[in-house]
């Protein structure tokens, strides 16, 4: 048992056992959201290109795409959930509750960001 135990546990990340559960909800839910969350910047970029090089009709056709992910309730739902987790997480400072919750959210961020591009 302790074979099969040990080699499982040494395979898990050192902060996820540490971890609280709303850390691990707001980690499950952005995981969720990294298409939308993908899409949305590169539209951000993107209107701003069209901006700088005056291309009208390519802005609203941006903004509506843009407009339309907004818009979408379930995205609308985890974001909004998103929002109340990240309450949580944090004390009346705004500091994290818990250092390992905020590490690891930032890890999980990061990687969600690099991988965008």
């Amino acid at each position: 048992m302790i074979r099969i135990v040990l080699p499982l546990l040494l395979a898990l990340p050192a902060g996820a056992l540490a971890l609280t559960p709303p850390a691990k909800e707001f980690i499950e839910i952005n995981k969720t959201l990294e298409p939308v969350q993908c899409e949305k910047r590169k539209l951000r970029r993107a209107i701003v290109l069209a901006q700088v090089e005056k291309r009208e009709a390519d802005l609203k056709k941006l903004r509506a795409r843009f407009a339309e992910l907004n818009a979408d309730p379930g995205t609308a739902r985890l974001e909004k959930r998103l929002a109340v987790l990240e309450a949580r997480l944090l004390d009346r400072q705004g500091r994290p509750r818990n250092p390992e919750d905020l590490e690891a959210i930032s890890f999980q961020q990061r990687r969600a960001f690099y991988q965008c591009d």
